[in-house]
C-alpha cells in the first residue's frame, strides 16, 4: 500500500471542511431569509443549469455522436422517467455512433 503524504491528507481534509461549511452555511442562511417566489424558482432550476453548463462543452467535443446520443438520452429519460435506462442507452449510442460515423 502506498504511503499517504500528510500534505495531501491535510489538503483533502481542508477541502472537505470548506465544502461542508459552504453547504451548511448556505442552508443556515437561507433558513433565515425570506425568499421571493422568483428567487425560489431560480434556486430550483440552478442544479440543472450547472449540469448543462458542464455537459454541453464535453458533448460538443464529442461531435455528432455525442450530440445524437445526448438527444437520445433526453428522449428516453423523458419517456421512461428513469435515469438508468437513459444512461445505458447513452453509453451504447455514443460507442456505436463513434464506430459508425
Amino acid at each position: 500500500m502506498a504511503d499517504l503524504d500528510p500534505t495531501v491528507v491535510a489538503v483533502i481534509a481542508a477541502m472537505s471542511v470548506a465544502t461542508y461549511a459552504t453547504k451548511a452555511g448556505g442552508l443556515w442562511l437561507l433558513a433565515r431569509i425570506e425568499l421571493s417566489e422568483r428567487t425560489e424558482a431560480a434556486l430550483d432550476v440552478l442544479p440543472g443549469a450547472v449540469v448543462i453548463s458542464l455537459l454541453v462543452p464535453a458533448l460538443s467535443d464529442l461531435g455528432a455522436p455525442g450530440l445524437i446520443s445526448a438527444a437520445a438520452v433526453l428522449v428516453v429519460a423523458r419517456r421512461t422517467d428513469g435515469v438508468l435506462p437513459a444512461l445505458g442507452l447513452g453509453m451504447v449510442a455514443v460507442v456505436s455512433l463513434r464506430h459508425l460515423l
